[in-house]
């Protein structure tokens, strides 16, 4: 099961397991975090799209840590005016890993099961 969640202006597509460097979040290495803004969950042959977002689901993960993104070289320059400056960049970042996709749906076999075990 996959999903795709929407975090610090981008757009991510995970599963359980995998690890993912999302813009910074004011989280410390070993916190779990939720992800709610679910856009779309899938997999197994269905597909849930949001309008805007999945009601009820959400995406659970573990802060890993802070990291720095690659630089970016950014050079300005402009012609017969003898101005040149060349400067970088690197974004703060934050690895999670995705412990668990959650669609807020309860499968249909499980359902009846519960109603026997409380007495329905």
């Amino acid at each position: 099961m996959y999903a795709v969640i929407e975090t610090g202006g981008k757009q991510y597509r995970v599963r359980e397991g995998d690890v993912v460097e999302v813009e910074l979040l004011g989280a410390e290495p070993g916190a779990e975090i939720t992800f709610d803004r679910v856009l779309a969950v899938g997999g197994e042959g269905s597909f849930r799209p949001g309008a805007p977002v999945v009601k009820d689901a959400a995406v659970t993960a573990r802060v890993l840590g802070q990291v720095r993104g690659k630089k970016i070289i950014v050079f300005r320059y402009k012609a017969k005016a003898n101005e040149r400056r060349k400067t970088g960049h690197r974004q703060n970042l934050t690895r999670v890993l995705i412990t668990g996709v959650g669609t807020g749906e309860r499968p249909a076999a499980a359902a009846p099961e519960e109603a026997e075990e409380h007495g329905a």
